[in-house]
């Protein structure tokens, strides 16, 4: 089921001077199943949406629905835990909240806390591990002895070990190199693949361009548009300081060039080189 967000707005420190509404009438539909990326300049409202997804921020008016699941502002949540549950939410660099003596045990807390007896704590650590790339050597070696991208891969299964029908990601890449980004995100489009939803704040537009299936726009705490990534890039980008994907402005280039091709079929470097390879031919 989408993930919707019914006239929400929320306010930080309410009733005191440090009172500031970060989220103005929010309303918007998350598909399920989709890849959606939200994008915006910083202090646009972006992670205080997100934090909404899973409770951890909850809602100063409106109403949230996640799988049937309902938040009202200023009502008691009966079901917080539950929605934890349901939607992962991987904070800017995750490997600072590892904190467990051993790999196994940090990534096995989650499941443990929402109910798992050990022994499947442990066989879902141990999968999660296993997909994030996590070599089984490593599994009883202290968190604080692995270099900082294999931290960032256990702090991530950690999350993947509960589960998660959504998997809500803020700034993932944040602090990488080039190939630990795209490694990063292979994980995530491989996770997406499998059936999980995924909600990326991000603000790689080349990320967008190669992996979202859909684009929510904000600023000033306000949703401004709703998208795919070709549409936006094709049109007012610039209107909210978004910058041009480095893939898409040389693909423009080519088409000026005199290639004939379809935009919307470039995503990866390989489309480029195809599109080139293509031309010669033709040429």
């Amino acid at each position: 089921m989408p993930i919707k967000f019914n006239d929400v707005s929320f306010t930080y420190s309410p009733k005191t001077p440090f009172q500031y509404e970060a989220l103005h009438h929010i309303n918007v539909e998350i598909k399920d199943g989709s890849f959606t990326a939200i994008v915006g300049h910083t202090g646009s409202g972006k992670s205080t949406l997100i934090q909404h997804i899973n409770g951890l921020l909850l809602p100063s008016a409106g109403s949230i629905e996640v799988d049937g699941m309902k938040i009202v502002a200023k009502e008691k949540v009966k079901h917080i835990k539950k929605f934890r549950k349901h939607a992962g939410l991987v904070f800017q660099f995750p490997e600072y909240q590892l904190f467990e003596e051993s790999v196994e045990k940090d990534v096995a807390f989650g499941p443990r806390n929402f109910g798992d007896d050990e022994k499947e704590a442990v066989r879902k650590a141990h999968v999660a591990l296993k997909r994030v790339g996590i070599d089984e050597a490593l599994f009883k070696r202290s968190p604080f002895e692995l270099s900082g991208g294999q931290r960032r891969r256990v702090a991530i299964a950690g999350i993947i070990a509960m589960e998660p029908a959504i998997l809500v990601l803020d700034e993932p890449t944040a602090g990488l190199d080039p190939r630990g980004a795209s490694e990063m995100m292979t994980l995530f489009e491989d996770i997406h693949k499998s059936g999980t939803t995924i909600v990326l704040v991000t603000h790689d537009m080349n990320i967008v361009l190669r992996y979202a299936t859909e684009v929510i726009v904000m600023k000033d705490g306000t949703i401004v548009k709703v998208t795919d990534p070709m549409s936006l890039f094709e049109g007012d980008y610039e209107d909210y300081n978004l910058e041009i994907p480095n893939l898409y402005h040389f693909a423009k280039l080519l088409q000026t060039g005199g290639y004939k091709f379809d935009m919307r079929n470039i995503k990866t470097i390989e489309d480029i080189v195809s599109v080139i390879k293509e031309g010669y031919v033709n040429g």
